[in-house]
């Protein structure tokens, strides 16, 4: 049994408070709320809206859990919430609706996890504990504790064209030599090669995190990752090809999540399919790498792409690597491939079967087996430039860019609702 939680500074706050619509929840998160050394009284009955008003004349608890199942308009409620709750309150919210895009719209305006009904004591014990630890944490918008996190994903406009072996090299390189924390997510889960290539089992996490999204977390993180140096952990698959992949992309969230958390870079090699299905894969991606060659098929794919990150990530920044150049000896000359696709490419790496055939036979990345080729030069080049696209993006970030609630610390919400005559105790 966890000992009472007392939150520092906290001041006249309570621990603890949730508004919830049905009995049945609540009958659940009672023994729980005691368990955890908090006051059953505080679970109240009502949702989302009754949270609203109470909260607007009173004190915000450090946690506060909502109900948003009587909501016709959850996002537009979560608005209210924010005008009333004070700087630091973690939210978890709890529904009835199975919607990914609901989970990331939720996430993404600073409710700190979102579950499903019907609950169950270890569900919410999992979540107020995380929730707790949250709430201990250094606060993300402190300039002092804040840290950078670079996500890049990788995408081959072809089968073949070399993006594994890219995001392999990229990772291998911010770890080794740039000495960032990074993690590595082979999103091929039947047939990916990421683990493959560092000469490592990939083990079941992966495959566990798709089955059993409710239990990834910091700890699960620790233990379902597979280390390759001391800067570079991977997470990745080889379900068997009869299993086809069931999930509502809802692990992938999450996974990122906690590797912003975790890491200072996460490196996603992306398959095309999956760029397809789960688009919301690429919310918090910074820089997208598309690998590409130079034949008419890759030329078509690369258009295709670049209108559909102009659409649906237009706020990630896309890098065109043409890989496996051989000179002139191509389906397409580079003048009439960059025509085509109405840009320039960014970067061209040589053809080099037998440095790929040394680093196969090493078990090494591509860059860690072939120190002086000609293309780890330029790969070297593509991190570097990685690193200065996102600097570039974080400068250009304003106020108005960013998530809603912010993660509750809320200054433009809390001046507004200072205009209008409010008391807002401050922290």
């Amino acid at each position: 049994m966890n000992a009472p939680w007392k939150p520092a500074g906290a001041g006249n706050r309570d621990p603890f408070a949730a508004y919830i619509c049905d009995e049945a929840a609540l009958d659940v998160l009672r023994p729980v709320v005691i368990e955890m050394g908090w006051q059953p009284e505080k679970c109240n009955k009502g949702g989302l809206r009754n949270a609203v008003q109470s909260l607007s004349v009173s004190a915000s608890p450090n946690i506060l859990m909502v109900d948003l199942s009587e909501s016709g308009d959850p996002l537009n409620d979560i608005n209210a919430l924010a005008e009333v709750c004070e700087p630091g309150t973690v939210v978890v919210a709890i529904g009835q609706v199975n919607d990914v895009r609901l989970y990331r719209d939720l996430v993404s305006s600073g409710i700190h996890d979102y579950l499903l009904k019907p609950l169950s004591a270890g569900q919410l014990r999992d979540a107020l504990n995380q929730a707790q630890a949250v709430f201990a944490a250094p606060r993300a918008n402190d300039p002092d504790t804040a840290k950078r996190h670079i996500s890049t994903a990788v995408v081959g406009t072809r089968g073949g064209v070399g993006a594994s072996t890219l995001a392999t090299s990229l990772a291998w390189i911010f770890s080794a030599d740039k000495k960032m924390p990074t993690a590595l997510l082979d999103l091929d889960v039947h047939f990916g090669t990421g683990a493959l290539a560092l000469d490592l089992e990939p083990g079941r996490g992966l495959t566990d995190a798709i089955d059993n999204p409710s239990r990834i977390d910091g700890l699960f993180i620790e233990r379902a990752m597979i280390r390759a140096n001391d800067n570079l952990a991977i997470l990745s698959a080889e379900a068997p090809i009869s299993a086809p992949l069931m999930t509502d992309g809802s692990a992938f969230l999450q996974l990122e999540e906690e590797f912003r958390a975790a890491f200072e870079m996460t490196m996603v090699d992306l398959p095309r399919n999956m760029l397809i299905n789960f688009p919301h894969l690429l919310a918090d991606i910074n820089v997208v790498v598309l690998a590409t060659e130079m034949t008419l098929a890759s030329a078509r794919d690369t258009i295709r792409i670049l209108s559909w990150l102009k659409t649906n990530a237009a706020h990630a920044t896309p890098l065109i690597v043409a890989n496996k150049v051989q000179g002139t000896i191509s389906e397409i000359s580079k003048a009439d491939f960059e025509a085509s696709i109405e840009r320039k490419i960014d970067f061209s790496i040589p053809y080099d079967i037998k440095a790929a055939a040394n680093s196969a036979k090493l078990g090494q990345t591509f860059v860690d087996a072939n120190r002086g080729a000609k293309a780890t030069s330029v790969i070297k080049q593509l991190a570097d430039r990685i690193l200065g696209a996102s600097e570039e993006a974080a400068e250009d970030d304003s106020p108005e860019k960013k998530s809603l609630l912010g993660g509750f610390d809320l200054k433009s919400l809390l001046a507004k609702k200072s205009s209008k005559g409010a008391k807002v105790a401050a922290q």
